[in-house]
């Protein structure tokens, strides 16, 4: 038995309500015989019952929480009388940033509308950026619990987009007069029937619906040498995604002289510049070996894993040139494979190519069913059929799927953009295709001081830098005004600059190395099109060259 007071500190986000709570009992209304029953599964606070004394009672409603007495318990699992609405108007099926921004998107179009969202994980939907970027680097001891951080420009906020008193209860849903969104949380669909037009749970409920969205996003790949290696291998290594896989990480690296990050991506890179500030870190495969040895990190280059075994409570990591890699514990990040699981029983299209469910420039797979996010595989009118896994696009297409979920026939024309932040430092925007096997022109010049993450969201006020530019256009680029020279942070180094990536000899992809707020620029140019004969012409449209 825990107490309420220790329960509700853990439970974030939804420990933030009121502190109230925690002296009083966590009640609901309606005793029967004096039981407690269940709490409600969704994200939400209300307060008693007029009369019976309980008039400034609150409430809390967490899947796998069971009020009892003075104080709370955890359950593995909702008890069986638990009642889940038997239909909603708009499903969705995930609670990652796309299912939320389609939520957002629909009740701004049909704000009586009734919202279901269905996810896997313990809580409400949150953003996952900050799981590997700024969450690392806060002084807060209690970051894990709070899930709250400082963004580069010093302003402070939950990972978690919406506090419990956004959602309603599950229960309460159907008969909600003004509507809302209610969260199923620990819920995983196994089943869809989509001449039906419901699905089917883990524990065997069915919710029948009018439209649905799938938003399932993606897992992270496993490498099958770790596989193969044994349980204590497994052990010892990481897959990092969720909420959960932050806090264990952050556990295990408090606690271990060593760390070994697998693979050189967005994701690896991130992690591997936060915990270089922890413990002694070693990344495989990546080439930035220049950039990394600011976060003193060990780079190995052109590393391919030949096996992996655990000897005398080390884990010994051999690469198929002979090197050989001694370390505490691995991390895993190798990619992310779409969440496709549905398919089968729903009969949809997968794209063999790109992975994903196939879907039209509405983001229609069906009628009524639409698909955003990670696990979408669209066609892009620039760029061809695609699938993109990064938060910009998140946004951008759960935003649309739900405004034609409502009727907006819309097609997705947006080039999504992503970033990533090596700490406050360094950072880096790109749009479009960004393939290592593509010809590239790269145009760089000196950095200065204001070429940082954290003073580019100084500037801007913005932390999440997607959230503003993915609304700005741009027309005519010109050169902003000259400001007064700020340091050089290393004189004789050219530390930003803008990569292009051609196909046919035109623009369709671009890096911004240290060179920030100038995306609608870059989408410009993939959306021109046009061939160009001088490059360097066209960085100077991103100001690369003022001091």
């Amino acid at each position: 038995m825990l107490k309420c007071r220790t329960v509700w500190k853990k439970l974030a986000p939804l420990a933030r309500a009121s502190s109230t709570l925690c002296r009083q009992n966590v009640r609901r209304a309606g005793l029967n015989n004096g039981k407690m029953p269940s709490c409600v599964p969704a994200g939400h606070m209300s307060t008693g019952p007029a009369g019976g004394g309980r008039e400034n009672q609150m409430y809390f409603l967490l899947v796998g929480v069971t009020c009892v007495g003075g104080g709370v318990y955890v359950r593995d699992s909702l008890p069986a009388s638990l009642q889940f609405p038997s239909h909603t108007p708009y499903l969705l099926i995930g609670g990652g940033t796309a299912s939320f921004a389609a939520a957002r998107s629909i009740r701004a179009r049909d704000p009586g509308a009734k919202v279901l969202i269905v996810t896997d994980e313990p809580v409400p939907p949150y953003m996952r950026p900050p799981l590997s970027k700024e969450l690392w680097f806060s002084d807060d001891p209690s970051v894990t619990e709070t899930l709250r951080f400082k963004q580069w420009n010093g302003k402070e906020r939950s990972i978690y987009f919406q506090p419990p008193s956004f959602y309603i209860s599950a229960e309460e849903l159907d008969g909600a007069e003004n509507g809302g969104v209610a969260v199923l949380t620990s819920k995983t669909v196994v089943h869809m029937d989509v001449r039906g037009n419901k699905i089917k749970l883990d524990d065997n409920t069915e919710i029948s619906y009018d439209k649905c969205l799938i938003a399932t996003g993606g897992v992270p790949r496993s490498l099958q040498v770790i596989e193969r290696a044994g349980e204590e291998v497994m052990k010892r290594t990481t897959l990092f995604r969720k909420v959960e896989d932050f806090k264990s990480l952050d556990k295990v690296s408090r606690n271990i002289k060593s760390i070994t990050i697998i693979g050189g991506g967005f994701l690896g890179s991130e992690l591997a510049c936060a915990l270089g500030r922890r413990c002694k870190t070693t990344q495989l495969s990546v080439t930035w070996r220049k950039v990394f040895d600011h976060f003193g990190v060990k780079v190995i280059s052109e590393a391919l894993v030949k096996s992996v075994v655990c000897k005398d409570e080390k884990l010994e990591i051999q690469l198929k040139d002979g090197r050989l890699v001694k370390t505490d514990h691995i991390v895993a990040a190798v990619g992310l494979e779409p969440n496709v699981d549905l398919a089968k029983s729903a009969g949809l299209e997968v794209d063999s190519d790109f992975g994903g469910f196939r879907v039209n420039a509405e983001l229609q797979a069906r009628s009524n069913i639409w698909v955003a996010g990670d696990a979408a595989c669209f066609y892009d009118i620039r760029l061809g059929r695609r699938r993109v896994e990064h938060h910009d696009h998140a946004v951008v297409s759960g935003r649309l799927a739900g405004e034609n979920m409502t009727g907006a026939n819309k097609p997705y024309w947006h080039q999504s953009m992503f970033w990533s932040d090596l700490g406050p430092d360094v950072g880096y925007e790109a749009i479009g295709i960004v393939d290592s096997s593509l010809p590239t022109v790269g145009v760089f010049a000196k950095a200065t001081s204001k070429d940082t993450p954290k003073a580019a969201t100084e500037k801007s006020g913005t932390g999440i830098r997607s959230e503003s530019e993915t609304e700005d256009t741009a027309v005519s680029p010109v050169a902003s005004p000259t400001p007064a020279p700020p340091a050089v942070l290393q004189k004789d180094e050219y530390g930003k600059g803008v990569i292009f990536y051609l196909r046919d000899k035109v623009v369709v992809g671009i890096i911004l190395w240290n060179v920030f707020n100038r995306m609608p620029v870059a989408r410009k140019i993939i959306k021109d099109g046009e061939q160009h004969v001088d490059l360097n012409e066209v960085a100077k449209l991103f100001n690369i060259h003022d001091d």
